[in-house]
């Protein structure tokens, strides 16, 4: 059965809206029908070549939507079941899963390595950019690659479940650990920025500063947590600093993947601070520190992937804060979309602006 996705058929090359051949799912897999994929920055590294997986490719991998059908071997999903998408399925047997890492597991892209469908006007092999190929109108992925939609929460806010929420939540909870009343600072107002807001807000902490380049973004951070804005320049350290009683904050979370940026949210941090870095930097952003303020400061600067979050876990937490109304993942979308529109969504996130643009099917 065809139909209509997101390929990418080269590093840099545009995006094209084509129709693609789905074989049926086989046994241990799944077929979704799409209700709602969100674009991520993490899919325009995968387009310019900062994360190299094969292609030609569709793009997309975070979504939810409800199965169609199920191949042999897959007992507790059927037709009609509302999921969310996992992109990075952990294995349960390397030594990242072993240690409960699940984040870090070895084998969770092995997925995108396999031939996903064939586009339809001339029979080209593509593959599922990050496993689950969420920018079509259905995919087929293994059944590891879906976990079942929270109850209660709407098709559309758990897409945003798969990849934005849970990394801004787990960044703020699992990796740098925000405790009540610790002050934050967010360098990056995009979706997962936004989820990271609303997360520090959640944890309890006392003053978050958010940081973009955009002013325009200011009643956005606000509404998602932020008690002060700050427009990105040569003196945002300085600026943190002297919000937080000369200090800095206790925490800092760069989510934007730039060495200046990183540098920063270093420096806008206490003595003895943290800094989370979510974002996905090139090879050539280079972040230098020297010895002796490593020492004197005593500040601890950590990677974080995928929010060090386990999506089996952390869903239904992330749901019960959802009902709670705590959470609100559809506040995190400044734009509706068709997948015709996704093209011109990346150019948006080239330009630093919007939150998180919404593919609705």
């Amino acid at each position: 059965m065809a139909v209509r996705a997101a390929v990418l058929p080269a590093v840099d090359a545009p995006l094209e809206i084509t129709g693609i051949d789905l074989p049926e799912p086989g046994p241990g897999r799944v077929r979704v029908r799409l209700a709602a994929a969100g674009v991520c920055h993490s899919d325009l590294s995968l387009a310019n070549g900062t994360m190299r997986l094969p292609v030609p490719a569709v793009l997309g991998h975070e979504g939810a939507g409800r199965v169609v059908a199920v191949g042999e071997g897959v007992t507790h999903l059927a037709p009609g079941d509302g999921v969310v998408l996992n992109w990075a399925p952990s294995c349960g047997a390397c030594p990242a899963c072993g240690r409960g890492e699940v984040w870090l597991c070895a084998n969770a892209l092995n997925g995108a390595a396999e031939v996903h469908a064939r586009r339809t006007d001339d029979g080209t092999e593509l593959y599922p950019g990050l496993n689950v190929a969420a920018f079509a109108e259905e995919t087929v992925v293994p059944a590891s690659c879906v976990l079942p939609a929270p109850d209660g929460v709407p098709l559309t806010d758990a897409a945003l479940l798969g990849c934005a929420v849970l990394t801004g939540y787990g960044a703020v909870h699992h990796s740098a650990r925000v405790l009540p009343g610790e002050t934050v600072a967010v360098f990056g107002v995009g979706g997962v920025g936004l989820a990271a807001l609303q997360s520090a807000r959640i944890a309890g902490a006392s003053t978050i500063v958010a940081v973009d380049v955009s002013p325009e973004k200011e009643e956005l951070a606000r509404s998602a947590g932020a008690t002060d804005y700050l427009v990105a320049s040569d003196t945002t350290a300085r600026e943190i600093r002297a919000r937080t009683g000369k200090q800095g904050v206790d925490v800092a979370v760069e989510c934007v993947g730039r060495a200046s940026t990183i540098r920063t949210a270093w420096d806008s941090t206490r003595r003895g601070g943290r800094t989370t870095v979510v974002g996905i930097g090139g090879k050539d952003q280079r972040v230098t520190f020297n010895a002796l303020e490593i020492f004197h400061w005593g500040r601890t600067l950590s990677g974080c992937v995928y929010g060090d979050s386990d999506p089996v876990r952390d869903l239904p937490v992330l749901a019960e804060h959802i009902r709670a109304g705590r959470l609100d993942p559809g506040a995190l979308v400044t734009e509706r979309i068709t997948l015709d529109g996704i093209p011109a969504a990346f150019d948006t996130m080239l330009a630093g602006k919007g939150g998180r643009a919404l593919v609705v099917f």
